[in-house]
């Protein structure tokens, strides 16, 4: 049950709304009760399918674009794509960074970026995230 909640509590923290999986993770590995890797697993592939949602709404939002209640305009839209294709797919490696890094991957989705390639790019930038995260909370001579 406690890596289900680490799942599901890195899920919410990857879509846009509020969460911090690296608390509960920290918690957990100080209890010190839990595999750590699983607890590295349930809190990578929760986050990495959270962005997935994040990158499916992206692929769907600009259909609303004419609408009136539409909260970004075209020119924003330009702006964000320019920036984009400027620093390009690689940019998603910055998907686990906070505030930035869920509307990146909702971005990601917006222009089209091949799946596999965001798929890839976004698990291996959390994945090394919640190893940093680990690192951190077991001592990196331990996590070695």
């Amino acid at each position: 049950m406690a890596y289900l909640t680490l799942f599901l509590t890195a899920f919410v923290a990857a879509t846009l709304l509020p969460s911090s999986s690296e608390i509960v993770l920290t918690a957990m590995v100080t209890k010190g009760e839990y595999t750590i890797w699983l607890l590295w697993l349930s809190a990578t592939v929760g986050n990495v399918l959270g962005s997935c949602v994040n990158y499916w709404l992206g692929t769907q939002v600009l259909r609303f674009k004419d609408r009136k209640w539409f909260p970004v305009s075209q020119q924003n839209i330009d702006k964000a794509q320019q920036r984009f294709e400027k620093y390009g797919v690689y940019s998603l490696f910055l998907a686990w960074v906070p505030i930035i890094g869920d509307p990146l991957t909702v971005v990601g989705g917006i222009f089209k970026v091949r799946w596999w390639t965001f798929l890839w790019i976004v698990t291996l930038g959390k994945g090394a995230r919640y190893l940093v995260v680990l690192a951190f909370a077991l001592g990196v001579d331990k996590l070695i």
